[in-house]
């Protein structure tokens, strides 16, 4: 990113527009990018001078024109070369371990609407997860003794 970027200097483009008075017409144009037009001043001694003289108040455009060329291709070049972040997706989370960890902070003790909170999985799917936990031995389930409501009750 430290690199010197080239830039185009008024004071050069103008000493190479006075050299049209040595018959090198034009050179200042390709000097400023601009070739085309360098190619006709220079086959056509300047457009028959007069464009030689337009050009006399033309070459602070033209060389601000070129440096903002030069600063965007630059730019694209550094943007290039830059180096490449990949994003690596964080593997999924599996819904069990969440339940447990929920369990876990909940003295070992879950309804289905606090399992739903925590794995973030709709009723279906949270019904299923509970139980898979029952028959893999991770939980048994009984009734609240205060309300009567149904609590899975954890082993962790």
């Amino acid at each position: 990113m430290n690199q010197k970027r080239q830039e185009v200097d008024p004071g050069i483009a103008y000493i190479l527009w006075a050299c049209g008075f040595l018959g090198f017409f034009g050179i200042h144009r390709f000097y400023t990018g601009k070739v085309t037009s360098g190619l006709l001043y220079f086959f056509t001694l300047g457009f028959f001078g007069i464009g030689q003289f337009v050009d006399l108040f033309l070459i602070p455009g033209m060389t601000r024109e070129r440096n903002l060329y030069l600063l965007y291709e630059a730019t694209v070049k550094s943007h290039a070369e830059a180096p490449k972040v990949t994003l690596v997706k964080k593997e999924d989370t599996d819904p069990m371990l969440v339940l447990l960890k929920a369990a876990a902070a909940q003295n070992n003790v879950l309804s289905v609407g606090q399992a739903m909170l925590a794995t973030e999985l709709p009723i279906e799917k949270v019904e299923s997860l509970l139980q898979n936990a029952l028959k893999q031995g991770l939980a048994h389930i009984d009734n609240d003794e205060k309300t009567g409501a149904v609590r899975y009750y954890f082993d962790v």
